[in-house]
């Protein structure tokens, strides 16, 4: 309240002066102003980030509209605008960036290197009693060598190769026959049951079939012989044992 000074002989009267609180609809304006003022500020300090906190900024702006209109303001608040966020140009930065590749291919191919000089690349074809080694028996010649065991028992590959053929032979009744990288073959013959197909590819201790009783036998066992890159058929024994693998 403020007193008003009057001239002589005029009794004092004291005017009020009242500030008016400001409407609701003017409330109303100032309320948005500041929840869009201040996504503003949110979208501004995190431009930079993923596109989940542009959105969500994006929102608050939308709300803010949507709270415009609902006070009457005449019409929606203009959309921001934001700007693309392109990738680095400086030359230091994109040598970095491919530098840190290149070190991640690098680790990856060591990786894989170390992954195949630990792996078994020759193995036995099965596990059995030895019966019958590779020369003359029973007045013919036997090719191979036969390891006994029950049927079901597993036969696997002897080294990383490609299945010839998997099915019926002569004398085998079923036979597997796997042509390994430097030309030589492995037979697998009397087979119970072929795990394989022609044209898959196999490696050294993968489960090829199940050890068998077809053909021309005598019990279960595993007929296996190698062949050399020549077609020639040699001494498995040898053949194992040249690769490190002595029974």
């Amino acid at each position: 309240m403020v007193a008003a000074a009057l001239g002589p002989g005029t009794s004092s009267t004291r005017v009020a002066h009242r500030i008016t609180a400001p409407s609701p609809t003017a409330r109303g304006r100032v309320v948005v102003a500041a929840v869009a003022a201040g996504a503003f500020v949110a979208a501004g300090q995190t431009i930079d980030h993923a596109a989940v906190t542009i959105s969500h900024d994006a929102t608050l702006l939308a709300s803010a509209q949507d709270a415009s209109a609902a006070i009457g303001l005449g019409g929606p608040a203009p959309a921001p605008e934001y700007l693309p966020v392109s990738r680095p140009t400086d030359p230091a930065a994109v040598e970095a960036v491919q530098a840190m590749a290149k070190g991640q291919r690098l680790v990856d191919e060591r990786a894989t290197q170390e992954a195949q000089a630990g792996r078994v690349l020759f193995v036995m074809p099965t596990k059995g009693v030895f019966t019958s080694g590779f020369g003359g028996r029973w007045g013919v010649f036997h090719y191979g060598i036969d390891l006994a065991n029950a049927i079901g028992t597993p036969i696997v590959a002897a080294a990383d190769g490609v299945v010839a053929e998997s099915g019926p032979a002569s004398g085998f009744g079923l036979w597997i026959r796997i042509r390994h990288s430097d030309g030589t073959i492995t037979v697998y013959g009397h087979i119970n049951r072929s795990l394989v197909v022609a044209g898959q590819k196999v490696r050294a201790g993968q489960e090829i079939a199940e050890m068998g009783n077809r053909g021309n036998s005598t019990g279960p066992h595993l007929h296996f012989e190698v062949w050399n890159p020549a077609g020639k058929k040699i001494n498995p024994i040898i053949w194992l044992h040249e690769h490190g693998i002595d029974f």
